[in-house]
């Protein structure tokens, strides 16, 4: 106990209760080109639904990316997701003349929060780069009308009759003596790209306030700039003045409430957003996406998908998973090699294999792409297929755990295939195992199925089974996550023990859930010599003997003569 200097009692409390915590490994994560959405930053996605709101609904230009996000949230609940855009070209729609680039709302918050834009900008921007903000109107009241309610709605402004009344002195600004503060105001998506029909409301934001120190009787604020910009899902203020017109009149706003009659500006102001455009995105744009997940500490994901990536990226993102050590890579054939290829799909499958010119337990490489209803547009499409897989492996955690096979016929089907654009044979799918890449056939009246289970990893070796590989990114994430408590204390025979009686609970459970036939924990004066102990080290030696997947199944029949007993031949053939 800790020395005292005089008569007392001291109280301590030792906590020996640390176990080995349960690690994440339904974490998928993926960059694409989208519609909407902010830009590198990464979004948590938990179903398709939540996708299309968030990223916008696939095109021609997008369905590739979001058709792989979305067919692993056909699996899974759990996807980070990041949008990239070629920022050399990319702009957000405004009402001014000028456009200009916010990606997310970091940089909001960090150049244009304190409404010091260009007046070129225009007061309004669309949240998001890209065309969609084209299709947005912004239309304000912020004249004081101290009539009824029933001439309000027959005002000469266009959406009175979607508000309760007239914009006046709110209740906060009476109290402090303040005088018309209170304005209305309201987004249109005037082309109906994002709801479908033209001019439909998509946002109101009635009796907001003009005064920065505006609050409602919640405590909230209610100042306009604050309400918008927190509360809006389609446009941001980035000027106070009213794009020029009536700037005049609106030098009062962003004061506080307090003594501050607020000038009116003109009775409405509307302003249709324009000027806002994608791009197309770069190898290295998306390789960019991905190095936001290269912190393993910041980011927790298992699984990575690339989409339709060529082999610069692809290659990128197996060496991500690699480097981190707590994931894995998912990569598909290129399009030409296995759509309209009629012949050649194994040959260009395998070369799309060697170019990726590693040989790695941290990547997995599936044979086809898939033929799917994109609901969106009404049309069909082709989708590579490593979403699927990554899904696969997914579905494998919530059903069994991750150190079970994701392929066969149990946990291997794949969903929302109209045909595969290469459904390889017996002799194909031998070729194309024996390179490292799992094949996934169509079966007539059983579906469609992931029919091999390997990694990238061409020495012989228990790793070069997908289920090993992602058993001991649980374990080593797991047990590593458990040994930082261990850290700073003593390299002694009590913190020796602690530790192994922190693992051996913990692989004792694997060893019972089938993860693995048996295993050793040393973590003793053998491995933790004085050499070891004086560089202030400490070692633990984890020994451990995985469960294996059956890829092959021998069945044989043999017929005996009658009188033969079973005992005198078995074993013997």
């Amino acid at each position: 106990m800790a020395f005292q200097l005089s008569p007392g009692v001291n109280v301590s409390e030792i906590d020996l209760t640390t176990i080995v915590p349960a690690v994440g490994t339904t974490e998928g994560a993926y960059i694409g080109r989208f519609q909407w959405g902010p830009i590198n930053d990464i979004v948590t996605i938990s179903n398709e639904i939540e996708l299309a709101a968030t990223f916008g609904k696939p095109d021609n230009n997008t369905f590739i990316d979001f058709f792989t996000a979305a067919n692993f949230l056909a699996y899974a609940r759990n996807l980070k997701l990041v949008r990239v855009a070629n920022t050399s070209i990319a702009n957000n729609a405004t009402s001014g003349s000028q456009n200009v680039l916010i990606k997310n709302n970091d940089q909001y918050l960090t150049e244009y929060s304190d409404l010091s834009a260009n007046g070129l900008i225009g007061m309004f921007a669309a949240k998001y780069a890209g065309e969609l903000g084209n299709s947005l109107k912004v239309s304000v009241y912020a004249n004081t009308i101290n009539t009824t309610v029933t001439s309000w709605n027959a005002a000469t402004w266009t959406y009175a009759s979607e508000f309760d009344g007239p914009p006046a002195t709110s209740v906060y600004a009476t109290n402090v003596n303040g005088k018309n503060d209170e304005m209305h105001l309201i987004v249109i998506d005037e082309d109906g790209v994002f709801s479908g029909r033209a001019n439909t409301i998509l946002e109101k934001f009635a009796f907001i306030s003009k005064a920065s120190d505006a609050k409602n009787d919640d405590g909230s604020s209610n100042y306009y700039v604050n309400v918008i910009n927190d509360r809006s899902q389609y446009i941001y203020i980035l000027n106070k003045a009213l794009n020029g017109n009536g700037a005049a009149n609106t030098t009062t706003w962003g004061l506080s409430a307090a003594n501050t009659t607020f000038a009116q500006g003109l009775p409405e102001y509307t302003a249709s957003l324009s000027g806002g455009v994608s791009g197309a995105v770069t190898d290295g744009d998306r390789i960019l996406g991905y190095d936001l997940f290269s912190n393993a500490d910041e980011t927790d994901v298992s699984l990575f998908m690339t989409g339709a990536a060529n082999t610069t990226v692809a290659q990128a993102v197996i060496d991500l998973a690699e480097t981190r050590k707590d994931a894995v890579a998912f990569v598909s054939p290129e399009f030409a090699d296995v759509v309209n290829n009629a012949g050649d799909e194994a040959d260009d499958i395998i070369d799309r294999r060697n170019t990726l010119n590693r040989s790695t337990s941290y990547a997995v490489m599936d044979s086809a792409w898939k033929y799917q209803f994109d609901k969106y547009n009404n049309v069909y499409r082709w989708v590579p297929m490593n979403g699927d897989i990554a899904g696969l492996c997914v579905r494998t955690d919530f059903e069994r755990d991750p150190w079970f096979s994701p392929a066969g016929f149990n946990r291997g089907q794949i969903r929302n295939v109209v045909k595969l654009s290469y459904n390889p044979n017996k002799t194909d799918r031998d070729e194309l195992y024996k390179n490292g890449v799992n094949p996934v056939v169509t079966f007539r009246g059983e579906g469609t199925i992931l029919y091999g289970d390997k990694t990238l990893l061409a020495r012989p070796s228990a790793f070069d089974r997908i289920n090993v590989r992602r058993l001991f990114i649980v374990l080593e994430k797991a047990i590593a996550r458990a040994a930082k408590f261990s850290l700073f204390e003593f390299n002694d025979e009590f913190t020796r023990s602690q530790f192994v009686a922190l693992v051996d609970p913990f692989l004792r459970d694997v060893q019972g859930r089938r993860g693995i036939f048996d295993y050793r924990v040393v973590c003793d004066e053998t491995n933790n010599t004085p050499e070891i102990i004086d560089r202030n080290e400490f070692v633990g030696d984890i020994y451990i003997k995985p469960a294996r997947s059956i890829n092959f199944i021998q069945l044989n029949f043999i017929a005996v003569r009658t009188g033969v007993a079973f005992e005198e031949i078995v074993g013997r053939f």
